[in-house]
């Protein structure tokens, strides 16, 4: 069997940024239609690990590994009040307005962004299921040129079952050549539990 060829080339841009909430009465499922937040600038996901040493004889007896809490931090040139509803649990009123509360509760969701090469290629990851956190409201005067805001979100991410692993997975990931969409649907699919839309149908 010939061993995959290795790929050293590096992302240049992100892409693809889509949510859903997942209803917590059953096994994690999705409410409604996995939702699509155009105009993602970055996004970090960050996995803490720390080691733990146990020591005997005045040296290293054994290593564990401690990992910490997955927490994304995504930036945005403008996240529309509709996703903003629906990330942070805003309420709103008849009259169309939406506000805070110290008694919000944001809903888990599950997340998918992509990672974009100049090549073509397309690195996707998924985290199964997280919680978003309100933003900061911020705001400049405008000087001598035009300077555009954005907007930056954070998220803190758990384990959740995945279907096609033993135990359950905080990110899961995959890259697909040009033209290739394999990895798309199937991350899609473990993380949405529901078929890409542009997904060709299983013969």
């Amino acid at each position: 069997m010939t061993p995959e060829k290795k790929k050293y080339k590096a992302s240049t841009g992100v892409d693809e940024f889509t949510y859903a909430p997942l209803d917590e009465t059953g096994e994690n499922t999705i409410i409604g239609t996995p939702q699509r937040v155009e105009f993602l600038q970055n996004i970090t996901v960050e996995m803490p690990q720390e080691p733990v040493r146990a020591y005997g004889d005045n040296k290293t007896a054994e290593i564990a590994v401690s990992s910490g809490n997955t927490s994304v931090t995504s930036g945005f040139h403008k996240v529309p009040e509709q996703d903003k509803q629906a990330l942070f649990g805003l309420e709103k009123s008849e009259d169309g307005i939406y506000a805070y509360g110290s008694t919000d509760t944001p809903p888990y969701v599950a997340v998918m962004f992509a990672k974009t090469y100049e090549d073509g290629s397309k690195e996707y990851a998924g985290l199964p299921k997280g919680m978003f956190m309100r933003p900061n409201i911020e705001g400049q005067t405008k000087q001598d040129g035009v300077e555009f805001s954005s907007e930056e979100i954070t998220a803190e991410f758990m384990d959740r079952k995945v279907e096609g692993f033993e135990e359950e997975k905080t990110v899961i990931f995959g890259r697909d050549d040009k033209g290739s969409t394999t990895a798309r649907d199937a991350v899609y699919k473990a993380v949405f539990g529901v078929p890409h839309p542009e997904a060709k149908p299983t013969p």
